[in-house]
């Protein structure tokens, strides 16, 4: 699959659900709520290595990853009321999901999940 093909229609969904969410922001949360990024990245791994055992080990990857990125969904919101300016509460935030990601994968090796 071109790169360039991949990359307009990646830049396009995520211009589409940011447009709705100016609009609508449940309906822009639910676009950005569709794993749109593992389901691309399904189908171009699909279309460009027709391996079902890859997108069978990608898919249950992404699961066990999603936990963690929830870290992100409940502190910008309550950061963001308590009055910490968007820049700030994005960046703690993002701290502090790459520690979920952190302490998740340390967990996963442990008990030898993935």
């Amino acid at each position: 699959m071109p790169y360039l093909v991949k990359l307009v229609v990646s830049a396009l969904l995520i211009v589409l659900a940011s447009e709705v969410a100016k609009r609508s922001t449940l309906l822009g949360a639910l676009l950005a709520s569709i794993p749109l990024v593992s389901v691309l990245a399904m189908v171009w791994l699909y279309l460009e290595t027709r391996d079902a055992e890859r997108i069978a080990a990608f898919a249950q990857d992404v699961f066990w990853l999603v936990l963690p990125s929830l870290a992100l969904f409940l502190a910008l919101p309550w950061l963001l009321r308590a009055g910490v300016h968007f820049f700030a509460a994005l960046g703690l935030g993002l701290v502090l999901t790459a520690l979920a990601y952190a302490g998740t994968l340390a967990l996963l090796r442990r008990f030898d999940v993935p």
